[in-house]
């Protein structure tokens, strides 16, 4: 009896560990838009009444940037520029404290981007390694404990997009994805995670500045992502090319946005040309993408939508919220209020958050209705262009030269 009594209070002692465990690791955000790159936050505790101000928890300086941190349990991965180099901080996520610190000498930003001249790539955290993507196109993988490097590699120096490398790179199947060089000259490259050796590569276009994202269709695993002219679908296995849709920028226009994955349904979005839904299907020993829709007249230039209950809400060109009908393209509604066309849009369960680069944190409701604001929050004294990361009742908030920990009491 006593043995039969040992047992189950070991194994309840077991699962409060193991429930522990997986909620912190449901309030991760290891890497750009989050555990899916779908811009859904989990773990996050929304507060029935929104208050009027947040209470800070700490402040750290952390170097110039406009890359997204990543939350992996008690760490807080921060990639920034200090001077002449690039840096990836470990901080103690309760504290802000520095535990450990990588840096290297980076490709000095020139031109109309010197405005912007830390890392634009939000560092991914997978295994045990952090793996960032510098402005010059440097791909480094660090231990996340250490910091110790275990490799970095620069396929194509100093060949960069216009306004320097954005792209966030991805880790999947134990390799690093990344799309590298740029102008003409540039290539998908799957990294082996642990060695860092070039496992594929595509080099049919160069990269703008989308990242990302994964697909499967008929069992096959696809990465998809926007290129200089394109979006394309190149298999995970091979890295070959599996269809293509031309989708050139015209004008001061960009290739920016992430792809949106719903199911085999492929959105995306580009200023100057709307949204965009194809439907990739498998058609004979190859792929199709066949489109769904077209809506002309809504786009993001700088950020990237986000799906939820079959509505898409967005930050357009123009800078104006809005939410279109995921299944037929249709605008549902487009606010009035201008908040500049750089933002990132959250969906956080119970609400959905905007966080335009005029760093009031605006809170309202997934409705197809009309535009419904809940609250608005001021969250940084400088301008904010990394997306927020939330997580139980804290919230970290990246600005051009700080981090800050935001709570809600």
């Amino acid at each position: 009896m006593k043995k039969a009594r040992r047992r189950m209070v070991a194994v309840m002692m077991c699962s409060m560990v193991l429930a522990g465990a997986a909620c912190a690791f449901a309030q991760d955000w290891p890497q750009w838009r989050g555990a899916n790159r779908d811009g859904k936050v989990t773990g996050f505790a929304a507060p029935q009444a929104w208050p009027k101000e947040l209470a800070q928890k700490w402040k750290a300086t952390v170097g110039s940037g406009d890359s997204t941190p990543a939350l992996v349990g008690d760490k807080l991965y921060v990639f920034a520029r200090q001077g002449d180099e690039e840096v990836t901080l470990c901080l103690d996520a309760a504290t802000g404290k520095e535990l450990w610190k990588d840096k290297y000498a980076a490709q000095a930003v020139s031109g109309a981007a010197s405005r912007h001249p830390g890392p634009r790539s939000s560092p991914a955290v997978a295994d045990g390694k952090v793996v960032t993507l510098g402005v010059g196109g440097v791909v480094s993988c660090l231990d996340a404990a250490s910091g110790k490097v275990l490799w970095r590699k620069d396929e194509f120096p100093k060949v960069v997009p216009r306004f320097f490398a954005a792209m966030s790179p991805m880790i999947v199947g134990g390799m690093v994805i990344a799309h590298v060089g740029g102008q003409g000259n540039g290539a998908i490259i799957a990294f082996d995670l642990a060695s860092g050796d070039p496992k594929w590569k595509w080099a049919g276009e160069a990269p703008m500045y989308s990242s990302p994202a994964l697909l499967t269709v008929e069992g096959v695993k696809q990465i998809v992502t926007l290129t200089e002219k394109s979006i394309v679908g190149v298999g995970l296995a091979d890295g070959k090319l599996l269809w293509q849709v031309p989708f050139a920028p015209q004008g001061m226009n960009y290739n920016a946005a992430t792809p949106i994955i719903d199911g085999e349904v492929v959105i995306f979005t580009g200023a100057g040309r709307g949204a965009k839904a194809v439907k990739v299907e498998k058609q004979g020993d190859g792929f199709a993408a066949k489109e769904l829709w077209s809506n002309e007249q809504l786009a993001p230039q700088f950020n990237t939508p986000v799906l939820k209950d079959g509505l898409l809400f967005g930050l357009s060109e123009k800078g104006l919220l809005f939410c279109l009908n995921a299944k037929t393209g249709q605008t549902a509604w487009t606010d009035a209020s201008k908040r500049g066309n750089f933002g990132a849009i959250l969906d956080a369960g119970a609400c959905l958050l905007a966080l335009p680069s005029n760093s009031e944190l605006t809170v309202f409701k997934s409705t197809d209705k009309q535009y419904e604001e809940v609250a608005r929050i001021k969250v940084a004294d400088a301008a904010t262009y990394a997306h927020p990361v939330l997580a139980g009742k804290r919230i970290f908030v990246r600005d051009t030269e700080t981090v800050t920990l935001w709570a809600i009491e």
